[in-house]
């Protein structure tokens, strides 16, 4: 057993010298089985062993005088047959005339010369292995007419032996971080996932490790990739360094933040939270209210330090991100904000504030789940990018569940005044529940003490609340507009009871639209200005591309679901593809590829 055993790896070893184009036809013919595969191997008359692959389709295998339009198409046709062949393949020597134009190139296999031996004390501590054994296989591409290119010389012979069948997911020339793979580890990230469950995650998808189309380590280095990318154009990006070269101050707005601002940033709330990652970094977000009365997020910030400077820059770089200044902007009790320490030694402060800022109902527990869900401390910065992205996400795909129930669906009117009805047109439902109950006040709880006659089509009312002791409103109505002494309208947006009793009173049956704010509208636009748009635009160009792609990937999976194990459906399956991507050749011409950065910063 021991004897037969060095026999075979004796077999294995072959030759590292010699050319394959100098092995005649005379040679002894014999077939290596192995896992499933066989390769034809020729033995020279010297004993030196020969390997060539032999269950390549005749359509894939090079031949003299083929003709290509252009290099690019010849090294991807050489690289396909490698892959089906068993080996990898390289560019190497070229040879260009005085224009310029490459007029020969050569095509070879991956262990084409050998190592040179430089490095051979550091190869002996990492233990690396060498791959290259002088292989003399080869296409070499020749230029022809109208800078067309032909096969002038193909040695097909290998001196080593070939991957086999299960082999051959591991060659370069099978690996390759598809726009589907990188799409999967993007978003297993954004939820926490690592880089070994989704590759296992995606091996139960397509069916094996060797249909994967990459290997783990492949995951882990786009992962890493990717977390090294900085955030693309879409988005408005600012850091800060100090002389060390240590980050101090990071700022980040995306194009929907952006938007958003756009819509509801007549009010921003600036608050500074805890240490939010390893490198003790405090996280302070810019956010407002939408038009259903929950939190929406514009922009959000990293700092080192709560200090006026550090404060300073985040607010100056909010401001050029939005391209305008704040209306109303409300912070804490930080010492480092403006009129902050003056204020805050007033006891009573913070009660009066909680009497006249108006905030949404967002109760601790919800803020503390929330906050745990995409954040630990021990993130890196692009860890806690993306976990905070993904909670982004998910607070906008809720925005748009509460937008579909909307418009999907009308509440129940508790009144009989046509003025209700026409609100539930206008109104999201969480802001029209709002506008209802001061409604059914003004029917209910109002009194009216005074009324004046019309002026210029505006009339003047003294009215008494039933629920407020020791206090009359003045309220001035016209048919189009309404205002009232306790300036709920000019606080928050939404028409009091006292307005509501006075534009009942004069007969208004319509929602004047004057007392309508955009912000609160279902179908709330903004004014954006072209070169937002233009980013905007893009940003979500590439949103559809992802649920496209998204879409396609199911589909191809059900098309293999229906094919199931019948060679004949599969071997279908791979013609179509295959008659697609020579339809893209045909009609793209050398387009160039979706790289991997060109993906990132899409992302």
């Amino acid at each position: 057993m021991i004897t037969l055993d060095l026999a075979k790896i004796s077999d294995n070893q072959g030759s590292c010298s010699g050319e394959s184009s100098n092995v005649c036809a005379s040679h002894a013919v014999c077939s290596i089985e192995s896992d499933k595969s066989v390769t034809n191997c020729t033995v020279s008359p010297g004993g030196m062993r020969y390997f060539m692959p032999s269950i390549v389709a005749g359509s894939d295998v090079p031949f003299r005088n083929q003709a290509f339009d252009s290099l690019d198409k010849a090294y991807k046709f050489y690289k396909e047959y490698g892959r089906l062949g068993g080996f990898d393949v390289r560019k190497t020597t070229k040879k260009r005339d005085a224009d310029g134009t490459i007029i020969l190139k050569h095509f070879v296999c991956s262990k084409e010369g050998f190592n040179d031996g430089s490095h051979c004390e550091e190869n002996r501590q990492r233990r690396t292995v060498s791959r290259r054994c002088g292989c003399k296989a080869k296409v070499v591409m020749k230029i022809m007419s109208q800078n067309r290119y032909y096969v002038f010389n193909f040695v097909e012979l290998h001196n080593h032996p070939l991957a086999s069948e299960s082999g051959r997911q591991f060659l370069r020339a099978s690996r390759e971080m598809t726009v589907s793979l990188r799409n999967i580890v993007f978003d297993a990230a954004k939820i926490n996932i690592g880089c070994s469950k989704t590759f296992s995650l995606v091996k139960e998808m397509t069916g094996g490790y060797s249909n994967v189309g990459a290997t783990l380590r492949d995951f882990r280095n786009f992962d890493r990739d990717l977390k090294e990318f900085e955030t693309s154009k879409s988005f408005y990006f600012a850091y800060e360094l100090d002389g060390d070269g240590h980050l101090t101050m990071l700022f980040w707005a995306d194009p929907t933040s952006r938007r958003n601002f756009e819509i509801y940033g007549d009010a921003v709330s600036f608050d500074a939270t805890f240490d939010t990652n390893k490198y003790n970094m405090i996280f302070a977000p810019f956010t407002g209210v939408d038009k259903h009365d929950r939190c929406v997020t514009f922009a959000a910030c990293l700092l080192s330090k709560e200090d006026v400077a550090h404060y300073n820059w985040a607010f100056k770089q909010f401001v050029k991100a939005m391209g305008r200044n704040l209306v109303i902007f409300i912070t804490d009790q930080c010492p480092a904000m403006k009129l902050g320490n003056r204020l805050c030694k007033e006891t009573d402060f913070m009660e009066k504030m909680k009497t006249y800022i108006w905030s949404s109902n967002l109760e601790i527990d919800e803020f503390e789940s929330g906050w745990k869900a995409f954040h630990k401390q021990g993130d890196t910065l692009c860890e806690f990018w993306i976990r905070f992205e993904s909670a982004m996400h998910r607070e906008r795909n809720k925005t748009e569940r509460l937008d579909h129930e909307s418009n999907s669906s009308k509440p129940n009117m508790l009144s009989r005044w046509f003025i209700e009805d026409d609100a539930t047109d206008l109104l999201t439902r969480s802001i029209f529940y709002k506008v209802q109950e001061e409604i059914l006040a003004s029917c209910l709880d109002m009194q009216i003490k005074k009324m004046s006659e019309e002026v210029d089509g505006v009339t003047q009312f003294e009215i008494k609340d039933v629920k407020v002791k020791d206090k009359l409103f003045k309220v001035s109505v016209s048919r189009s507009h309404a205002l009232c002494s306790c300036k709920q309208f000019v606080m928050c947006g939404i028409v009091c009871r006292h307005a509501f009793c006075g534009l009942k009173q004069i007969g208004v049956t319509k929602f004047p639209r004057s007392l309508v704010l955009n912000r609160w509208m279902k179908v709330a636009e903004c004014g954006t200005s072209l070169e937002s748009n233009v980013v905007y635009s893009d940003y979500f160009k590439m949103e559809q591309v992802s649920l496209k792609l998204t879409n396609l990937w199911f589909d191809f999976r059900q098309i293999l679901n229906k094919a199931g194990i019948e060679m004949d459906k599969l071997d279908y399956v791979h013609k179509i593809i295959k008659q697609i991507g020579s339809d893209f050749e045909k009609y793209d011409g050398d387009a160039v590829d979706f790289t991997k950065k060109d993906h990132m910063a899409a992302w």
